[in-house]
């Protein structure tokens, strides 16, 4: 059975598909940092099936550009105070002091990202 979780992280960003082999590599690494540190999962997706909206969109909230694709990704943690416990660590993690403005393989200005308290999980018996 799943672990059940409290509460969600998460961010979506448009990555240069040039850059997409580098970004996974970046990924790879944030999913072992945050789990070490205690999230329950951790989750990055390309868009697949991700039309632009006339109103609203995916491609539209990250000013998607030409050459680009949409990452959606989430962590889940056991509670809020869980997922702030889990960010502190994962903030002073060294591993990461290499991932900063300058080095990422994507346009940070464009990346969006908030927490959530789940209102419904539902899985498969």
């Amino acid at each position: 059975m799943k672990k059940s979780f409290g509460y969600v992280d998460g961010f979506v960003i448009p990555v240069p598909v040039k850059k997409l082999a580098i970004y996974k590599k970046w990924a790879k690494l944030a999913a072992k940092i945050w789990i070490e540190h205690g999230a329950i999962d951790y989750v990055e997706c390309t868009a697949d099936d991700v039309a632009t909206g006339e109103v609203t969109s995916f491609p539209q909230s990250v000013k998607l550009k030409k050459g680009e694709v949409v990452v959606f990704a989430w962590a889940t943690y056991k509670s809020k105070a869980d997922r702030n416990k889990v960010m502190k660590k994962v903030m002073a993690d060294p591993r990461l002091e290499g991932m900063n403005e300058d080095t990422m393989p994507f346009d940070g200005m464009r990346m969006f990202w908030g927490g959530f308290k789940p209102i419904l999980q539902a899985q498969r018996k």
